[in-house]
């Protein structure tokens, strides 16, 4: 996980969600328990409740699930399947990009406003 900068990965079994492991499952599972990594199942220490979402679902809800379970990743299932993982990084990049857009919507606006006061 640290070789390649990922904090998050989907267990699955033929596409089914069967659990997750975070950075913080490994801190807590492995390291601080003093497990030793190459003795230590992925099965013995995910996390088996996982919330999971919808691609249907909105961002919003997505960033309220993440704050109100202290979650920094959210599996994506569709009909059963995992089809992606959402993270709040993801979900900042867009609430960034709609503020600048109606930012950018808003200037405009006034320009046309004050232009046509001219």
């Amino acid at each position: 996980m640290a070789e390649k900068h990922i904090g998050f990965l989907v267990v699955v079994d033929d596409g089914k969600l069967l659990g997750v492991l975070s950075e913080r499952d490994y801190a807590r599972k492995v390291v601080l328990a003093g497990r030793a990594s190459h003795d230590t199942l992925v099965r013995d220490v995910m996390t088996r409740d996982v919330i999971s979402v919808s691609p249907g679902d909105r961002c919003a809800d997505c960033m309220r699930l993440m704050d109100q379970h202290g979650i920094r990743h959210l599996p994506v299932v569709d009909s059963g399947r995992v089809v992606g993982v959402i993270s709040i990084r993801d979900l900042l990049a867009e609430v960034v990009t709609h503020h600048e857009r109606v930012i950018m919507e808003l200037e405009t606006e006034r320009l046309m406003m004050l232009q046509s006061t001219a």
